[in-house]
């Protein structure tokens, strides 16, 4: 067993030469049997040989990768009892890691969500002129998640979230080379051939985009629809290619995500993408490269608690709800004191009155 007092760079140098061998050694093999026992086989070297800190960190769904080193520079990390000073770190299983004096959460299974974002909210964490951001219009009963990649405030649309911080960075790559389909709506006019000129790529500003498919849905009024297709997905992309077309965006949606779509899902709801089909659609090669877990069981929310596990009511607070059939009844006392204080007796009067003169009549 590792002796838990060493240094982190110490902790870190003991690992390499064991992963250098190890992939010496799965590079002199010169066939595979399949792609699934590749798979297997990089998955359990990379866990014999360790992961960077801010990696393990991501994966257990607790910050993505940029934060994880902005809060080791701030010595919010420890590891094996010791303030970590660089996320140049190597950890293992055996590793003990604290987070503000807390012990890093488990590695959860991997999952992923559709969210469909409305015009107007943030897509960051915390906003200083404190505007809303999309995690606070997220369900209660969501676990902590990460956005993969950005919308702008006044772009609506799909997003995915997930609460695999490993995930969300491979899918943002744009050597992963999903395909990001939206629609736009923008003030001014363009024709079918200027926009087919998008496909070898522009330069905007010496910002270079990579090739675009767009096509011009039609023309309403002073504003034209379009479609646009790209796999690069860059800030504020559409609006910058647009504008050198002369074109103001004025709406903006993003339809999908790869082969995620927005569909039916309405404004502001949240969609979980089933296990088996969330891998199906990543692959192994994409599985391997993000790291995903599909073994751990699933953590249970609030909202998945069976009814045993939640706390009984407390009596005498809440009363039964009367029966709406009890109002129903014709049948009458039997006694006088079942009466509410003689008021029984004033609305027979009343009605006795009534009565009589109608027959007057």
């Amino acid at each position: 067993m590792k002796d838990k007092n060493k240094s982190p760079a110490a902790a870190t140098a003991a690992v390499m030469p064991k992963a250098a061998s190890a992939a010496s050694a799965a590079s002199s093999k010169s066939t595979v049997p399949a792609a699934t026992a590749a798979t297997a086989a990089s998955a359990a070297a990379a866990v014999a040989a360790g992961e960077r800190i801010a990696k393990r960190m991501a994966r257990a769904g607790l910050c993505s990768r940029r934060d994880a080193e902005r809060w080791i520079a701030d010595g919010r990390v420890r590891v094996n009892g010791k303030i970590l000073q660089t996320p140049a770190c190597v950890v293992t299983d055996t590793d003990t890691i604290e987070v503000d004096g807390e012990p890093l959460p488990d590695k959860e299974r991997t999952r992923l969500w559709l969210y469909h974002k409305k015009s107007g909210l943030v897509t960051t964490s915390r906003d200083p002129e404190g505007r809303t951001t999309v995690f606070e219009s997220l369900p209660a009963d969501l676990p902590r998640v990460l956005s993969v990649g950005r919308l702008d405030i006044n772009t609506e649309g799909l997003m995915l979230l997930t609460n695999d911080g490993g995930l969300a960075r491979a899918l943002e790559l744009p050597s992963t080379g999903w395909l990001r389909r939206y629609r736009v709506r923008a003030h001014g006019s363009v024709t079918q051939q200027q926009l087919d000129e998008l496909k070898d790529g522009i330069a905007v500003d010496g910002v270079l985009y990579g090739g675009i498919e767009a096509e011009l849905e039609r023309q309403q009024g002073s504003n034209v629809w379009l479609n646009f297709a790209m796999r690069e997905g860059k800030n504020r992309e559409v609006k910058n290619v647009l504008g050198a077309l002369g074109l103001e965006v004025n709406r903006l949606i993003r339809l999908s995500y790869g082969p995620f779509q927005l569909g039916d899902l309405e404004s502001g709801q949240v969609r979980e993408v089933r296990g088996r089909t969330l891998r199906d659609q990543l692959g192994s090669k994409l599985i391997e490269q993000a790291g995903a877990n599909f073994d751990t069981p699933l953590a249970v929310t609030k909202s998945e608690k069976p009814k045993s596990a939640q706390k009984p009511a407390k009596s005498g607070k809440k009363r039964d709800r009367p029966d709406p059939l009890s109002r129903l009844s014709t049948k009458k006392p039997t006694k006088q004191g079942d009466r509410k204080q003689g008021k029984p007796e004033r609305r027979e009067r009343r009605g006795k009155a009534s009565r009589n003169a109608d027959r007057r009549r």
